[in-house]
């Protein structure tokens, strides 16, 4: 009897943890009345909407650590596609415009790249980063809000070896990146040792979790 129990018990949890790994999660609906706090950096907050994009206020999170403003995000993937200086927008071409990139299920991947521009041998040379996607898993993550069900995606940077330019070869960088359906937004990040986004960015990039957040019913 105990062995048909736990036999039992062990399919209950191989098959819930099989509709998990395939479970599809598409784009949230965000409202302006969300509030979301993090400890440093974070994500984003929505100042206006409609069913095309979302204005959102940033500072840090996703961005380079030293940018702060307001961007346009696609409704329907997040994608960053614009940021605005007052009632002038210029397209985003910075590092991770595609995170996250809706929908997202396990194994999903996907690429893009930025460009820097950096010393070189003969002066300020254009060097063109290599981004790399990837949801790895989806579990249970607990940060200083409480526990959630979030999405990890895997970030890495590869930049090119500019050395007919004089660039110096540098190497693969990594961050993690996890998405909450619950918060309906990222939760946390986690930066591994040595990361490097681009000549300007001073100092090593922090990690960042959500500390609090309050949602329209």
């Amino acid at each position: 009897m105990k062995k048909i129990f736990f036999l039992t018990l062990a399919i209950v949890f191989l098959t819930a943890a099989a509709v998990f790994a395939q479970e599809k999660i598409e784009a949230p609906a965000w409202n302006v009345e969300d509030k979301r706090a993090f400890d440093g950096g974070g994500p984003m907050e929505a100042l206006n909407c409609d069913d095309h994009c979302y204005l959102v206020r940033f500072s840090g999170g996703v961005f380079p650590q030293s940018a702060s403003g307001v961007a346009i995000l696609g409704s329907s993937t997040l994608n960053i596609t614009h940021v605005t200086d007052g009632n002038n927008r210029k397209k985003y071409l910075d590092t991770r415009k595609k995170i996250p990139n809706f929908p997202l299920t396990i194994g999903k991947q996907w690429k893009d790249l930025y460009q820097q521009t950096e010393p070189g041998m003969d002066g300020m040379v254009l060097v063109e980063y290599n981004e790399t996607f990837r949801v790895l898993e989806w579990e249970e993550e607990e940060v200083r809000a409480g526990k959630f069900k979030a999405g990890k995606v895997e970030y890495k940077i590869e930049p090119l070896e500019w050395s007919s330019l004089g660039c110096c070869p540098r190497p693969e960088s990594k961050a993690f990146f996890w998405y909450s359906p619950e918060v309906k937004n990222l939760v946390k990040c986690h930066y591994e040792k040595g990361y490097y986004e681009g000549f300007g960015e001073a100092g090593a990039r922090k990690d960042w979790e959500l500390v609090s957040y309050e949602l329209k019913k």
